[in-house]
């Protein structure tokens, strides 16, 4: 017995208050930010490093091909155009939503992002497809470069992507600690905060579809919409804090926030509906149903969510979150 006597002298005494080495969170070296902890540039590889600069390079250059597309649609007045306008605008706001979805998949490794982020592009591989598929044989020889640039670097992202979302995620370890309570709520967090970017992106996408569906709106829709612009920014805003402050009175005031959207939502299906049997064409009609019943599916996963989430609140993830570490 004396001779193992000295191996227990190296052990912690039982009414120590050091917390166990497997249960303190490996933040030390992440850069606290509004959002959360992302990972320094220097702890990304060099694969990843490249991959990141040429998306956001390449966004950028597909942003401002779209800026003088909408330029040019604007200055013509052609009726037929009005759909590629409409299009135009959406894939506008896609643009900057997946700039931001790759930077937070890349620098936070959130799993969500990334797959909206391919969902997007193969949304935009789609569309061209579609139109490089209707126009006629002078028009294809005029996007035929386009097309084959937007498809090869279409299926590099989507493969390049899909490598990133199958690669080992520590960040609830690192954040979280071993505590798998903790690791769980970090996800539950990640998830609602997904959503609620992915709610605001839908609903600006939505009203973008109905203020170019109705070339005469009245002056009344038009200011309705206007505020439902507003209000959707708003609503994001709060949800935003709310998830990220723990603060369960702003997470039923986002719910309370919600409750209209989700009505205008109904309506504006009914009234979508209806027109479907006065409108000879049904394009964006079907899209704006399209987009309702998108954004009523992102509502319920958020509320669900949200729910778990709150009942997790004052566990500690907040502070080790966002205070200093020791």
């Amino acid at each position: 017995m004396d001779e193992i006597s000295p191996l227990l002298g190296n052990q912690p005494q039982e009414g120590s208050d050091l917390v166990s080495p497997n249960l303190r969170p490996r933040h030390q070296e992440l850069i606290p930010t509004p959002c959360g902890p992302i990972k320094p540039w220097s702890e990304l590889s060099y694969p990843v490093k490249l991959y990141f600069c040429f998306t956001i390079a390449s966004l950028l250059a597909l942003l401002g091909l779209t800026v003088s597309s909408i330029y040019k649609q604007h200055m013509d007045t052609d009726v037929s155009d009005e759909d590629n306008f409409t299009v135009s605008l959406i894939q506008l706001v896609g643009i900057l939503f997946c700039i931001y979805y790759i930077s937070r998949g890349v620098l936070q490794e959130n799993r969500q992002e990334l797959v909206v982020f391919v969902l997007s592009v193969l949304v935009v591989m789609v569309r061209s497809v579609v139109n490089f598929s209707v126009v006629g044989s002078k028009g294809k020889q005029e996007v035929l470069v386009r097309f084959v640039c937007i498809m090869c670097l279409g299926v590099f992202h989507v493969f390049c992507t899909t490598l990133l979302i199958q690669r080992p995620n520590m960040m609830a370890f690192r954040v979280s600690g071993a505590l798998e309570s903790l690791q769980e709520q970090y996800f539950l967090l990640n998830l609602c905060f997904s959503m609620v970017t992915f709610d605001l992106q839908a609903q600006l996408c939505l009203c973008i579809l109905i203020a170019t569906s109705d070339s005469a709106m009245s002056a009344l829709n038009t200011i309705i919409l206007g505020v439902g612009v507003v209000w959707a920014c708003l609503t994001a805003a709060v949800g935003a804090v709310a998830v990220l402050k723990e603060a369960k009175v702003l997470v039923w005031v986002f719910m309370v926030q919600n409750l209209p959207q989700v009505a205008f939502f109904v309506y504006l299906m009914y009234t979508m509906v209806v027109k479907w049997y006065q409108d000879s064409t049904y394009t964006l009609e079907a899209a704006t149903v399209t987009g309702a019943l998108i954004s009523l599916v992102i509502k319920a996963v958020l509320f669900w969510g949200l729910i778990r989430l709150v009942h997790s609140f004052g566990q500690g993830l907040r502070e080790r979150m966002f205070s200093p570490s020791k």
